[in-house]
């Protein structure tokens, strides 16, 4: 079996420009100011997010960008500032976050134990060097935002999972040093499979099967938000996914 994980831009968004991110020439997701190039404040986070080098110079796509305005907790929905509108996380659809995670596999497979770190590009169990992320992954194919996530999650809360300097936060919880942050298993082609608690055909869901569902493309989709702690660019900084495929 032939197994591939790719990275991609604006997937699913009609008014933007798709892009595999090369992620081994080096290239990955950058966060900026009111443009390319431009610093983000101290304690802000960005206005901006491109398809960029590994130091930052380079101007790629630009791609959808996802603020976060509140975190939330376990019985508030955080929210979002997605290219310049704010909404509920519940009510993000997955063509507006800026990456979509895409294993491919010749045969269909399930997918577990799907996990997500932030880490400094060296170790994965160091934490980036200098930057507070955010990160939430979206379960909305439905493309209005007046509908809400898929029942198949593998996190029910809508919050934001924050990720810093030797701490992680998952809804109020602080763990000392590096986290995986979990992704939901099988989340099957373009994100739309679900359980048999889907009633609302408009939601968008293709198969509900939950974790039993096989497929050879699984895609998943983050809102991911930067916020830097001190001055200067941060480039000990990268993203680390890894999950378990099963006949």
């Amino acid at each position: 079996m032939a197994a591939s994980l790719k990275f991609y831009a604006n997937i699913g968004d009609p008014d933007a420009i798709e892009q595999e991110i090369l992620h081994a020439d080096g290239y990955g997701l950058g966060f900026y100011g009111l443009a390319h190039g431009l610093s983000v404040p101290v304690g802000a986070v960005q206005n901006t997010t491109f398809v960029t080098n590994d130091t930052g110079t380079f101007p790629g796509v630009q791609c959808n960008n996802t603020s976060m305005v509140t975190v939330g907790d376990g019985s508030t929905a955080g929210t979002v500032n997605a290219n310049g509108v704010s909404m509920s996380l519940a009510n993000l659809p997955n063509y507006l976050c800026p990456l979509n995670i895409r294993f491919t596999n010749d045969d269909a497979v399930r997918v577990q134990n799907c996990k997500l770190r932030i880490f400094d590009r060296d170790n994965p169990d160091n934490p980036a060097s200098g930057v507070t992320t955010y990160a939430f992954e979206a379960r909305h194919p439905a493309a209005e935002s007046s509908y809400t996530n898929l029942h198949h999650r593998v996190r029910t809360n809508n919050t934001w999972v924050e990720f810093g300097e030797g701490i992680t936060q998952i809804d109020g919880v602080t763990v000392e040093g590096a986290l995986e942050m979990p992704l939901t298993p099988s989340p099957g082609l373009e994100g739309k499979n679900s359980d048999t608690l889907e009633t609302d055909s408009n939601l968008g869901y293709t198969t509900t099967e939950g974790v039993e569902h096989a497929s050879t493309q699984h895609d998943w989709y983050l809102a991911l938000s930067a916020e830097p702690e001190t001055i200067g660019s941060k480039t000990q900084y990268g993203l680390f996914f890894t999950l378990e495929y099963l006949a």
